[in-house]
């Protein structure tokens, strides 16, 4: 099995900073692009970032400048440095990644962590 975990979500004033975490564990053989995708309730999953196993990136328009993807091959992780944070950055925040498994069979799909909540508020 494989499983995405993230971390690092919580309340911060506008303005603030926060990091997101999100570590793939399981039967991995490769681990291709990874994003982070945010959600607000009764609205449509977006992108906000992914980046490629090459370390390509590619980000909304509404976080450009100020998000920051990056990711750590070796220990299978992504992370998101969120600056300057606006009220309207609050969300669901989730983890995505295209990922080559080995068990039960050899299989690339696409897995989704459980989401981590981002709160930016006074």
């Amino acid at each position: 099995q494989v499983q995405l975990v993230e971390s690092g979500g919580g309340l911060v004033q506008p303005g603030g900073s926060l990091r997101l975490s999100c570590a793939a564990s399981g039967s991995i053989v490769s681990v291709y692009t990874m994003g982070w995708y945010r959600q607000v309730s009764g609205q449509r999953r977006e992108l906000v970032a992914d980046i490629t196993s090459g370390s390509s990136t590619n980000y909304a328009a509404s976080v450009k400048g100020r998000f920051t993807i990056s990711r750590d091959n070796a220990k299978n992780t992504v992370y998101l440095q969120m600056n300057s944070l606006r009220p309207e950055d609050t969300a669901v925040y989730y983890c995505n990644a295209a990922i080559k498994r080995s068990y039960p069979i050899t299989t690339i799909m696409e897995y989704w962590g459980k989401g981590t909540l981002v709160t930016v508020s006074s």
